[in-house]
C-alpha cells in the first residue's frame, strides 16, 4: 500500500495535486493537510507541534512514497512585495521566511522520517524561480526571493541527509510557473500570453516532473517544464 501527503492542500495548487494524484489512483491514501482545515487535517507551518501531530498520524501507515509542500506566502494584508530597500520591515521579513523557508524545513524535519523506504520516495516543496540569485536581474521583492533562496538551500541539504537513510530518495524543490491563484492574482498583468496557468494544468505538469526525477536530481530545482533552474 501507498500513501500521498500534500500540505497546503486547501491552496489552489495543492488542492488541485492531490485531486490529481487521486485521479491517477495510484495512492490508497491521500493526506490533504492545511491550516484552515480542523481536526486531523489541520496543519499550521507556524506551529511545530501541528507538524508533528500530522506526522504522528501519517506514521500510522501506509508509508508515503509523495510528499508535496504545496504552500507559499507573498503577500497578505500589509505584507506586500517590496520595491526598494527603503521598504524592507523586520516583521515581514521575518513572516516571508517563517512561511517560504522555516515551515517546509520543519515539515521535512518530522515527515522525511516516516518516508518509504522502497521504490523511488520523493519529497517536493513548490519554490519559484525568483529564488534564483543568477536570474535576478529586476531586484525588489527582497524578502520573497531572499525566503525562497533559503529555500532551495535547505532542500540542497535536506538531499544531502536524506540520501544517507535511502539512497534512492528524492527531495527537490519545484518552481510551478505563474498560476491562476490568489498569490499571483495582483501581478497577473504582466505575465505573458500562454504562461498563466489553471491550477489543475499546473498540477498536472508538477507531477509529471516528479514523475520523471531521478535519485540523481535530489537536492535540486525544476521548473514546471522540467528545465532545471540555477538557483
Amino acid at each position: 500500500m501507498t500513501s500521498a501527503v500534500v500540505i497546503g492542500a486547501s491552496g489552489g495548487i495543492g488542492g488541485a495535486v492531490a485531486d490529481a494524484i487521486a485521479d491517477e489512483g495510484t495512492c490508497d491514501r491521500i493526506w490533504r493537510f492545511a491550516r484552515s482545515s480542523g481536526g486531523d487535517d489541520h496543519l499550521d507551518l507556524e506551529d511545530e507541534a501541528s507538524i508533528a501531530a500530522a506526522a504522528e498520524r501519517v506514521a500510522k501507515g501506509p508509508a508515503p512514497s509523495l510528499i508535496i509542500v504545496a504552500t507559499g506566502l507573498l503577500h497578505d494584508g500589509d505584507l506586500q512585495p517590496e520595491k526598494a530597500m527603503r521598504d524592507l520591515d523586520p516583521v515581514r521579513l521575518a513572516r516571508q521566511f517563517a512561511i517560504n523557508a522555516i515551515g517546509p524545513a520543519l515539515i521535512a524535519k518530522h515527515f522525511l522520517p516516516i518516508m518509504a523506504k522502497t521504490g523511488r520516495p520523493v519529497f517536493a516543496a513548490l519554490s519559484a524561480r525568483v529564488g534564483s540569485i543568477p536570474d535576478n536581474r529586476l531586484g525588489g521583492w527582497y524578502g520573497y526571493r531572499a525566503a525562497k533562496a533559503a529555500l532551495n538551500q535547505l532542500i540542497a541539504t535536506l538531499a544531502v541527509e536524506q540520501r544517507r537513510h535511502y539512497e534512492r530518495s528524492i527531495v527537490v524543490a519545484l518552481h510551478p510557473g505563474t498560476v491562476d491563484t490568489a498569490l499571483s492574482k495582483p501581478f497577473q498583468g504582466s505575465v505573458r500570453p500562454g504562461q498563466l496557468f489553471t491550477p489543475d494544468r499546473a498540477a498536472v505538469q508538477l507531477l509529471d516532473v516528479i514523475d520523471g526525477l531521478k535519485p540523481a536530481d535530489s537536492g535540486k530545482l525544476f521548473a514546471w517544464d522540467g528545465s532545471r533552474i540555477d538557483p
